[in-house]
């Protein structure tokens, strides 16, 4: 079979061998609130650079999702707040901008190593970047590695990886999954990898918090521009409310894509004075990482997500409709 990164699975290799010859502490991190292909990623890179025996430990500045703990197994993986760096060199997974992986982490690493990522809008900004922005998961892009090199893959870096492919491809709907995105999740599964495991973990697990959460952005949902966008709220007050946590809004803007009609999903989300929004697209072609860079954002073709500063929802959304409707009339 023919290799899925030629190259850049040859840089990597190289990139491992000089960690291993220089006998070089890795830290892998990830984005603040990490999701699935964020949590996969790490979970995955630390076993496979710990194969190659290399001394490494996963950070991240943000506690795991009650429904992503699970795949982490026995995989060393603390809170930046619990992490002491001793020579550590850093390598950033599923993160576009390094400002995402938060503050103290910023502080503690102010140079990266390698930067694997999947997202079009990366910034390349460590000394090394493999960033291929045609896979749907950065899991995906690991996973092509540790298949192209032959590096093992256990049970728990199988279902990590996998989580990570199949959250980030919304289940294999998504139009970034492709035929090797299909191969490599066979490959996994053959690995130890649980496509059902993964789903009743993933899903089967809702708090009723959460499903309260769900029922007031449903709510709010509000459609403009003749039914082509549909915008959905959370203020703080709906998660205090609901006894629910900022995790719990994962996948929530989903709902919004969704609707029959509709190309682009917003959510937008209160949160202390500021505000994040989350922009979803069924179509590739309407490049919602063009808005979101607009207010300082990226991410992906069909999904993207910005933050912005002392601002309400009242005040934002006019902002942004008027650039969505921009955007949308550049295309059509």
């Amino acid at each position: 079979m023919a290799m899925y990164y030629p190259k850049e699975s040859q840089l990597f290799r190289e990139q491992i061998d000089y960690l291993k010859d220089h006998k070089i502490k890795v830290a892998v991190i990830g984005h603040l609130r990490p999701d699935g292909d964020c949590i996969g990623s790490t979970v995955g890179l630390v076993r496979l650079l710990m194969s190659q025996g290399i001394e490494v430990i996963g950070v991240n500045n943000d506690e795991t999702p009650e429904n992503l703990k699970a795949f982490i197994g026995d995989t060393p993986f603390v809170k930046a707040s619990d992490f002491q760096a001793d020579g550590h060199r850093a390598i950033t997974v599923d993160c576009a901008d390094y400002k995402r992986v938060g503050g103290l982490l910023n502080e503690v690493f102010p140079n990266v190593y390698l930067n694997i990522d999947h997202h079009i809008s990366n910034k390349n900004y460590a000394e090394n970047n493999s960033v291929i922005g045609t896979a749907s998961a950065t899991a995906e892009i690991l996973a092509g590695f540790a298949l192209d090199l032959g590096l093992p893959i256990d049970a728990i870096t199988a279902q990590a990886l996998y989580v990570g492919i199949a959250t980030d491809t919304g289940q294999f709907r998504f139009s970034s999954t492709t035929q090797e995105t299909f191969q490599m999740a066979q490959s996994l599964c053959e690995s130890g990898a649980s496509p059902s495991a993964a789903a009743n973990e993933l899903y089967e697990h809702e708090s009723f918090a959460r499903i309260q959460l769900i029922q007031a952005f449903l709510a709010s949902l509000e459609m403009e521009l003749e039914g082509r966008v549909c915008f959905g709220y959370l203020s703080d007050s709906v998660y205090s409310d609901a006894g629910a946590t900022i995790d719990d809004a994962e996948g929530l803007v989903d709902y919004a894509r969704s609707i029959k009609g509709v190309d682009v999903g917003v959510l937008l989300e209160e949160r202390e004075g500021a505000l994040k929004g989350s922009l979803r697209a069924k179509d590739p072609k309407f490049r919602v990482d063009q808005i979101a860079q607009v207010f300082g954002g990226g991410g992906h073709a069909c999904a993207a997500g910005l933050n912005v500063q002392a601002m309400t929802i009242d005040e934002f959304k006019p902002k942004i409709l008027a650039k969505i409707q921009e955007h949308l009339l550049s295309i059509n």
